[in-house]
């Protein structure tokens, strides 16, 4: 019995290791990015100061009240972000990048609480989100209706247990209709969870990866437009809402 007990402690114990294993290795594996254009949007510029801290910082110079929180898509490296996110601090909005554990945003979803009672000096915030970090951006408004003012949703949608119809927030989808991963089907099933007034923002022949600078992304489609065009887009819709939010359409 006392054999056999041992055996049991020793098959647990590597199982264990295992698992513990897995869960650090894995996430290395499977996260993609940043790619070269990335990393050189993680350069202060004078008029945007970049920390490369958790979370990933642009400030920029001259002091606002409006932040943009975002959250990465599944197994999607941070710094995937950094150009959207400096061109976002450019025109004057505080942008933070969340790192999320183990590169899942379900296992993180409250992150923003952290950047946000960090930063009194924000009171207007927007959360957007990629793909899964889209999901938990829109639970984490439908969660906290009073902390945030704005939801960008890149390639994403609320889950249907989430139901902001009824969310004063400004709101904006932006979707590619070759995106192989979030189809143009599932942004259209998704309106009914969304505002009345959200803006649905179709980009003709984007797709899913070139939400991101991470190179390609299985089970996706080619893209007919450049990644460069489809940033483009992003970042001025994204800008948008956040000049709704702090009053300057």
């Amino acid at each position: 019995m006392r054999k056999a007990l041992m055996i049991s402690g020793i098959v647990l114990s590597v199982l264990a290791i295992l698992l513990i294993g897995a869960a650090l290795i894995l996430p290395r594996v499977l996260t993609q990015g940043p790619m070269p254009e990335a990393l050189v949007a993680m350069d202060s510029t004078e008029t945007v100061t970049v920390v490369d801290g958790r979370p990933i910082t642009f400030t920029p110079f001259e002091s606002k009240t409006t932040g943009v929180i975002i959250y990465p898509g599944a197994f999607v490296e941070p710094r995937s972000y950094a150009p959207a996110a400096h061109a976002l601090a450019a025109e004057g909005a505080f942008v933070a990048i969340v790192p999320m554990p183990f590169g899942v945003a379900i296992l993180g979803g409250d992150r923003a609480d952290g950047v946000i009672s960090d930063h009194p000096e924000v009171t207007d915030w927007v959360i957007a989100g990629h793909s899964l970090g889209g999901v938990m951006a829109a639970r984490y408004a439908a969660e906290h209706p009073d902390a945030v003012d704005g939801l960008a949703l890149w390639a994403a949608y609320p889950e249907d247990s989430i139901d902001l119809s009824a969310w004063s927030g400004e709101t904006a989808s932006l979707f590619g209709t070759l995106d192989g991963l979030t189809t143009v089907q599932d942004i259209e099933d998704s309106r009914a969870l969304l505002p009345p007034d959200t803006a649905f923002v179709e980009i003709d022949g984007g797709n899913h990866a070139y939400f991101g600078w991470y190179g390609e992304q299985s089970g996706d489609n080619p893209a007919t437009i450049t990644r460069e065009e489809q940033q483009g887009i992003v970042i001025e819709r994204t800008a948008a809402v956040v000049r709704r939010v702090s009053g300057n359409n």
